[in-house]
């Protein structure tokens, strides 16, 4: 009897793993959404051109767990000596977290936007059909270019 080491359960969690690196999407409105598909949960935050164009960034607002947000409305804020923007969720869904230090450490946001851990909020319930309508990465590097 031959054990097999790629079964389809293996199969499925590569294919999500694939997906999930695939996933992330870009707002017109400069945040980036990673929707983890296998759990339903999305991590959303600024782009890069975001935190660039803002420069030094002095006040992040974010909502409390357990929110309910709709796509398309504010979830939160983002001031800097510069400007102040609202900061727009692109899918629907539940706070499940958030990142509390950035409300203590704004700064921090700016150093490394879109790297591992500088997420801003994460959403429970997301449906991955909301984020179609999104920029890829290369969709969104030609769409900051103008804006």
């Amino acid at each position: 009897k031959s054990h097999c080491p790629l079964t389809i359960r293996n199969l499925s969690a590569k294919h999500a793993r694939i997906q999930k690196v695939l996933a992330k999407r870009y707002t017109e409105s400069h945040e980036w959404i990673d929707i983890d598909p296998s759990t339903r949960k999305a991590k959303i935050g600024i782009s890069s051109h975001a935190a660039e164009t803002l420069g030094e960034i002095v006040y992040v607002e974010l909502p409390a767990v357990g929110d309910a947000l709709a796509a398309g409305e504010p979830f939160g804020a983002i001031e800097s000596v510069k400007a102040a923007s609202d900061l727009v969720t692109p899918v629907s869904g539940s706070v499940a977290a958030v990142q509390a230090r950035f409300a203590d450490e704004p700064q921090d946001l700016g150093k490394d936007p879109e790297g591992e851990g500088s997420w801003l909020v994460e959403v429970d319930g997301v449906d991955e059909a909301q984020a179609e309508g999104l920029m890829s990465a290369e969709e969104y590097a030609a769409f900051a270019e103008d804006h």
